[in-house]
């Protein structure tokens, strides 16, 4: 049977939407918070989710899925969309789009690690060749020097990227899980108990801090709501929808190093959008991190 490259073509889907998601994502959370966002997404997400479930499946809910699915899933949501976006969401605010999704081209070794850890997979030694190649990318950008120096902009950019790289080690560990649990499940009723997942974990975090009033005042916030359905169409519905499309169909590696392309593809988007300039260190920097995660994953031990 010919090979359909439906995995791969997922997967450059999901790379775009990604990429989108975080440039509505970012203005959003200037307008209705960080926090606020992660969960005023998700409920468009589910929405999203549940008419598409209805369409395709004729369940509005993942009724279908059994018990264990659900477990598994839900906790690759709680992990991946609760604690990993929490983080993710705040870096958009303290360093912007183009350094948080940067550092996140950390989760693809980050996923084979926990693959390691978790499921007994074996790592060669041009796997850690490749997250040399790929730390070392990362690193060589986050560590150029900012013309803004100061202790409170340095501050303020460490803070962003350690919150940025706990975003990666949920986005990993939550794919991994997601993987696990899904099998041959639909993989966007998957998404979507996911997503339940991260709504509930929200919804207990806002409940002890007093949170809900904010939530329902950015509920005001005309723009930052158009903000918001446009990231959450693109990032927790199709973007995430298309991931475990992807890794359905395509082994998790190789999946994962076209989606890690998210990167290389926003630097022009900042640019245009935003007028930020780009040193050739840092286009360079990207390019190095894809292609270390591509020497790992494109090992013939992945295939």
């Amino acid at each position: 049977m010919p090979h359909t490259f439906t995995g791969e073509f997922a997967a450059l889907g999901t790379a775009v939407c990604w990429t989108g998601s975080a440039l509505f994502f970012s203005a959003a959370a200037h307008r209705i918070g960080s926090l606020t966002l992660n969960q005023v997404r998700l409920f468009m997400a589910f929405a999203f989710l549940a008419l598409y479930g209805w369409l395709t499946r004729g369940y509005a809910v993942p009724g279908d899925a059994t018990p264990e699915a659900w477990g598994w899933l839900a906790l690759s949501g709680f992990i991946g969309f609760t604690l990993g976006d929490l983080c993710l969401f705040r870096s958009y605010l303290l360093v912007g789009p183009r350094l948080s999704m940067l550092v996140m081209s950390l989760w693809p070794p980050l996923a084979a690690l926990c693959g390691w850890l978790l499921l007994g997979e074996t790592l060669r030694a041009q796997d850690w060749l490749g997250m040399a190649l790929t730390l070392s990318g990362v690193a060589w950008v986050v560590l150029e020097r900012q013309p803004e120096a100061g202790e409170q902009s340095s501050l303020r950019r460490f803070q962003g990227i350690a919150l940025a790289f706990g975003g990666a080690v949920g986005q990993a560990l939550g794919l991994v899980l997601g993987k696990f649990g899904m099998g041959e499940y639909d993989p966007f009723a998957a998404t979507q108990i996911r997503v339940v997942a991260g709504i509930a974990g929200f919804a207990v975090l806002f409940l002890c801090i007093g949170w809900w009033p904010r939530v329902w005042e950015s509920l005001s916030d005309g723009r930052g709501m158009l903000y918001s359905l446009g990231g959450s169409f693109f990032g927790p519905f199709l973007g995430v929808g298309l991931s475990l499309l992807a890794v359905q169909h395509t082994a998790t590696g190789i999946a994962s190093t076209i989606m890690a392309l998210v990167p290389v593809l926003i630097i022009p988007c900042t640019v245009l959008l935003h007028k930020e300039k780009v040193s050739l260190r840092a286009f360079a920097g990207a390019m190095l991190a894809v292609g270390g995660t591509a020497l790992l994953f494109l090992s013939p031990a992945h295939g």
